[in-house]
């Protein structure tokens, strides 16, 4: 097209003798999310784009439309956690270790907080891009443990904003919500002095009243403000071979005369608390890639992660207290979980090199890297404190021939914590292979292992004994254009998983007789079709089981999700407006030991972007959603409280 605009231009007399010359725009046919179906891993990316679409208030709400994710709660800060294929959260801890959460190569989040939530407090509007894995394989090169998968998360940068060009951007986000209240702004400074110098500097502050649920009935304890703010740099130097960057991100959440358990609306038999919460994380990269030499793609990142968790219990708001004075009642070890403070801080340098060769008919994408790790945690009066000392060796290579793909990949790790010494081998294989008909397919086998944690003290044999997994997946993708129309594009990948998890510490069943075993397995579909008119459809379902097997007899375990299906229909005029319908619905569930059965339900959010390409309004972003419009209430499977009720959001932004 741009060719022939060019001719056109220099020959106006063949342009005008011969009007079939001029072309008509091709639209690219996209989706909203695009389908990994060139990978064997199951993973997913909701990039810049989708996260501004979705005007979430919490990490949590951006990763739910994943296959395999659902919340614990989700739409506060506090009280929500992510769950990935029946691990992660639940209704007693905000987190199992056997879902990782990492910002920047940074590892956040805490141990087994009793009831307190995800523990993930920070705005999602200082993100661009958030990639969930789900399952053990493709966790390797980033962490052990990871039965049920891994979020990462990449801050904003710079150059984002300046698309490369010299000088200064601001952009300006607020974001208003009809449910609760809610109200946030973001303000980002994006300044390029240089080709080779970029900063950025974004604040941005996000708070809501207790919502309301479709019932009208107002849901306590929800309530949240974030104020947030991020500094980011790089530089790179040496004709671009070397790179250093910066980044330094910082959250608060205050909350007063809340109940202490934040899985619930009401102050109950744990009394309320004033509770002051501030994450902090630091990364610091060096980064050397010659571009003569393939072999060499080299990474050094030190990385900090701070969390401190202040709680100030309030005199006489608990029945447990009785006649005890406040002194005493939070030295009692029974109580004392109710008054104590925790800090976490975990630092972490990696040291990383990606090689590119070929050997005879395969081409090899080979990652290699050394890791260590330590955590500090404070001591509690409910949690013994102390040093978790970590030392990981990982290799991860991509070996391609001309249809298959293989991935082998290992990870040993060692551990000195408390004066106990623990190290585990893991590893996976997986493999792709693509037909020349659109079609391909894929599996893997994985194995990896939880490493005991400070929390775990308490009882000496769990200090020398790791909870293992054990994962098969298998699969099949497709991806094709000009299927049904012309121009038109179709993706879908299906993928079916087995885990089974052995020598579990961190469950017991609620007559407190401990969990061992677990065994999970389910089917996740995602789906995308766009046509080159600007109409596409995104589909996102999951059909999950699962039960713990010992002790005996066997029973529904506690992390099962409800069956979902998650159906998008949208059109898109050019880059100027996009509209679109999605449709959410969970299936009933049976009763589990740990809770009631919980109805089905369906949901239905509009959403709308408008992007004036012209005019007085050019460069300005609108964005307008309704959620839950028809005012459903409804608890979805693992939630503790029901759902927001009907809720009007605007959005209006603007890079200046």
């Amino acid at each position: 097209m741009l060719c022939s605009v060019a001719i056109g231009l220099a020959c106006p007399a063949i342009a005008q003798e011969s009007e079939a010359f001029v072309l008509d725009p091709i639209l690219l046919a996209k989706s909203k999310r695009e389908v990994q179906t060139d990978t064997a891993i199951s993973t997913t990316t909701v990039d810049q784009e989708e996260i501004e679409d979705r005007q979430a208030s919490t990490i949590a709400e951006l990763v739910d439309s994943v296959p395999g994710v659902s919340l614990i709660n989700g739409t506060s800060p506090q009280g929500s956690g992510i769950n990935i294929r029946g691990f992660g959260a639940n209704g007693t801890y905000g987190s199992d270790q056997k879902v990782l959460i990492q910002v920047d190569d940074a590892d956040v989040g805490a141990e087994e907080l009793y009831r307190i939530g995800t523990q993930l407090y920070t705005d999602p509007q200082l993100y661009k891009e958030v990639n969930v894995i789900r399952g053990i394989a493709g966790t390797l090169e980033f962490g052990s443990g990871a039965i049920g998968g891994l979020v990462r998360l990449e801050t904003k940068d710079a150059s984002d904003f300046t698309q490369g060009e010299l000088g200064m951007k601001i952009r300006q986000t607020l974001q208003f919500s009809s449910n609760a209240h809610g109200i946030a702004s973001s303000t980002i400074l994006a300044w390029q002095p240089t080709d080779d110098f970029e900063m950025l500097a974004h604040f941005s502050y996000s708070e809501g009243d207790d919502y309301k649920d479709g019932a009208g009935t107002t849901v306590g304890n929800t309530s949240f403000a974030l104020p947030s703010w991020q500094i980011k740099a790089r530089k790179s130097f040496g004709d671009g071979t070397h790179a250093l960057s910066f980044s330094i991100n910082d959250t608060n959440s205050s909350d007063k005369d809340v109940p202490y358990d934040q899985f619930q609306t009401t102050s109950g038999s744990f009394g309320n608390v004033n509770r002051d919460v501030h994450t902090r994380g630091a990364t610091v990269k060096y980064e050397y890639n010659p571009a003569d030499n393939d072999l060499i793609d080299f990474s050094a990142t030190l990385s900090y992660a701070d969390q401190q968790i202040d709680t100030d219990y309030i005199d006489g708001s608990s029945p447990f207290q009785g006649g005890m004075t406040k002194a005493a009642f939070c030295a009692n070890p029974f109580f004392g979980v109710i008054c104590a403070d925790h800090r976490y801080e975990t630092t972490k340098l990696t040291l990383k090199n990606t090689a590119l060769f070929d050997t005879g008919v395969a081409s090899h994408n080979l990652r290699t890297g050394l890791e260590f790790k330590r955590r500090e945690r404070l001591t509690a009066a409910s949690a013994p404190g102390g040093t978790d000392n970590r030392v990981a060796l990982f290799l991860v290579d991509d070996i391609s021939f001309e249809s298959l793909t293989l991935t082998p990949a290992l990870r040993y790790e060692s551990q000195d914590i408390e004066g106990y010494s623990n190290d585990a081998l893991m590893g996976a294989l997986s493999a792709h292979y693509k037909f020349g008909n659109g079609f391909a397919v894929f599996g893997s086998l994985a194995y990896t292992e939880s490493l005991p944690i400070l929390d775990d003290q308490g009882n000496p044999a769990y200090m020398t004994q790791s909870e293992k997994a054990r994962s098969v997946e298998l699969g099949f993708a497709y991806d094709k254009q000009s299927v049904f129309a012309a121009d038109d594009d179709l993706s879908f990948k299906l993928t079916a998983y087995k885990t089974d998890v052995s020598d579990v510490t961190s469950a017991t069943s609620p007559t407190m007789t401990a969990i061992t075993d677990i065994e999970m397995q389910g089917v996740e579909i995602e789906a995308a079709y766009g046509m080159a008119n600007g109409f596409y459809v995104d589909l996102n379902a999951n059909i999950v089981d699962g039960s713990y097997t010992v002790p005996t007899p066997a029973a529904l375990w506690r992390g099962v999700p409800a069956d979902s299906l998650r159906l998008t229909l949208g059109k898109k005029w050019g880059e100027a407006t996009d509209l679109s319908w999605e449709v959410v619905t969970n299936k009933a569930m049976e009763a589990s030991a740990w809770d009631s059965a919980s109805s089905g339900w369906t949901a239905h959010n509009l959403r709308a972007t408008f992007k004036p390409q012209s005019g007085a309004f050019e460069g300005t972003e609108i964005r307008v959603g309704i959620e839950n419009v028809f005012d459903k209430t409804y608890q979805p499977r693992l939630a503790t409280y029901n759902a927001p009720g009907r809720t009007f959001k605007l959005t209006i932004a603007k890079t200046f």
